[in-house]
Order: structure tokens, then sequence, then C-alpha cells
């Protein structure tokens, strides 16, 4: 999946992800893939070199993959921004909620499963302002809530719908996806990039 990940400028509809932001941004991300790697993390997917032609001085940089990651590796513990996806292994449903439940930041979380007992204990009890289920990533539509909590908020206010005039509320927003039967399997696309 991470292989696939189409990169392009923002003139190109079928990219899944353009540059980033600044050539410090991609410097940064740069610096945190060999961090990652140096701290022990297994770099599955390496797109440090990517090179896209005909930007080749451009802001981009390859989806990359880490397995075994741990929460006192920098890869784990920062907010990245850019296309890196960390898997951190859990060996119960307890250990895999805390983890999310102890991290510093506090953006969007998503669990994947076909159990609604474990889908609903999970969205009651983790401390996340956006929670997933059977989705990748749980950005709500713009008149829900969005802008973090813990140390990935920003500003008193989120920026969206009746919580930009609210004050010192914590709204969670959980979105989930139920498809039909098992012979579907799992996708980690958003619906709309389809």
């Amino acid at each position: 999946m991470v292989e696939s990940l189409r990169i392009g400028p923002y003139t190109d509809e079928k990219a899944d992800m353009g540059p980033v932001v600044t050539k410090e941004a991609k410097e940064r991300i740069l610096g945190l893939i060999n961090k990652g790697v140096e701290e022990g993390a297994n770099l599955v997917v390496d797109g440090r070199d990517f090179k896209l032609q005909g930007y080749e001085n451009g802001n981009f940089v390859g989806g990359c993959l880490f397995d075994n990651v741990t929460p006192d590796m920098d890869i784990y513990k920062q907010e990245i921004f850019g296309p890196v996806l960390s898997v951190v292994r859990a060996k119960t449903y307890e250990e895999a909620l805390d983890l999310p439940m102890e991290h510093e930041y506090g953006n969007g979380v998503a669990i994947y499963t076909r159990d609604g007992d474990a889908a609903r204990d999970f969205a009651s009890r983790i401390n996340i302002g956006m929670v997933g289920v059977n989705v990748p990533i749980p950005v709500p539509l713009a008149y829900h809530s969005f802008g973090g909590w813990k140390s990935s908020s920003f500003g008193d206010l989120n920026q969206h719908g009746t919580d930009s005039i609210k004050f010192w509320t914590r709204t969670k927003t959980i979105t989930s996806r139920w498809p039909s039967g098992i012979k579907d399997g799992a996708e980690f696309s958003i619906p709309t990039m389809k």
C-alpha cells in the first residue's frame, strides 16, 4: 500500500500526496526517518531517495513504512507530518489501548475490527479527539470539530462548526464504517479517494 502511493505536484489530480510544505520540513522528516533507523526500527519501505522527474529539487518525500517501532523512539514520540507510517505492536487489547492513551499527542486514532463491543469500548475509553472505527484517517466533515487534543491541539477553539464559538469544550468525534461481510477485507484509503 505505501509503495503504491502516487506522489506528485499539486497539479496532478491522481496524486495521493504532494510535496511537504518547505525544504526545512523535508529535512526534518528525513532526519526523523534516519533517527528511526538508528534507534532500531525496521524500515520496510524506504522513500528517502524519492525523486520526481522534472521536480528533482522539490520538497518531495516518498512513502515510508516502519515496523517494530517502540514508544521510546523519536518516530513514535513526535508528529512527523510526512508520509511515514509506524507500526507499533501490542500483545493485548489493553496494551494497544494504552499506547494512544499515554501518548503526548491526541489528534486522531483508528481501530479496525468486526467486533462491535471492542469498537464501542475503544471509542468510549480513548482520550483522542478524532476516532475512526474501520476508517483510516478519521477527519470528520467541516461541521464537526477538528483541532486535536492534548499536545496536538492548536489554540483554545477548534476551527470548524459550533466549536468555533464554544470555549473550554472537549468534543470527541467518532467516525465508523462497517463493511458487509468478511469477504471485503480491510480498506486503508479514504472512500473519497476512489
